[in-house]
């Protein structure tokens, strides 16, 4: 039995430990350069920067969606899917299916027209999780990123 519901702070730990297995399932650790701490300050402060929620069953947390507010010049606002994460020991028995659609039922009830996100070309698996909600996929534009590390 698999629970969907909003993540509260003590979640951070089991959500950032779930962050790290998608960076390395990425082959980007590396890249990974967020903190628990963060997570906390971030995701909880008065005005919060993102919206995640959990799956958990008896043995604790095992997926997770993030998202947060996008504004597009186009259609206003819109919510943006930065990762949906499921532990690889509780793949393909539809925990990742029900975190999509709470997160669908979110924006229908929260007046978004649309739900943006990324998906690797190489992660096959993925793209067809993506197809089987009939997500459009689109060729046309191109990932663009400044970094401004010091």
């Amino acid at each position: 039995m698999i629970n969907i519901r909003e993540a509260l702070p003590q979640d951070m730990p089991s959500v950032f430990e779930l962050i790290k297995e998608l960076a390395i399932f990425e082959k980007a650790e590396y890249e990974l350069e967020n903190t628990i701490e963060n997570l906390f300050k971030d995701g909880f402060m008065s005005n919060p920067l993102f919206y995640c929620i959990v799956a958990e069953n008896h043995n604790g947390i095992v997926g997770m969606a993030l998202c947060y507010n996008r504004y597009s010049t186009w259609k206003g606002k819109c919510l943006y899917l930065e990762d949906i994460i499921v532990n690889e020991n509780h793949r393909n028995i539809g925990v990742g299916k029900q975190l999509m659609n709470h997160l669908i039922q979110f924006a229908q009830q929260n007046n978004y027209p649309k739900i943006q996100w990324q998906v690797l070309n190489w992660n096959r698996d993925a793209i067809r999780f993506y197809e089987s909600f009939k997500a459009d996929f689109d060729d046309e534009w191109i990932n663009v990123s400044l970094s401004l590390k010091k």
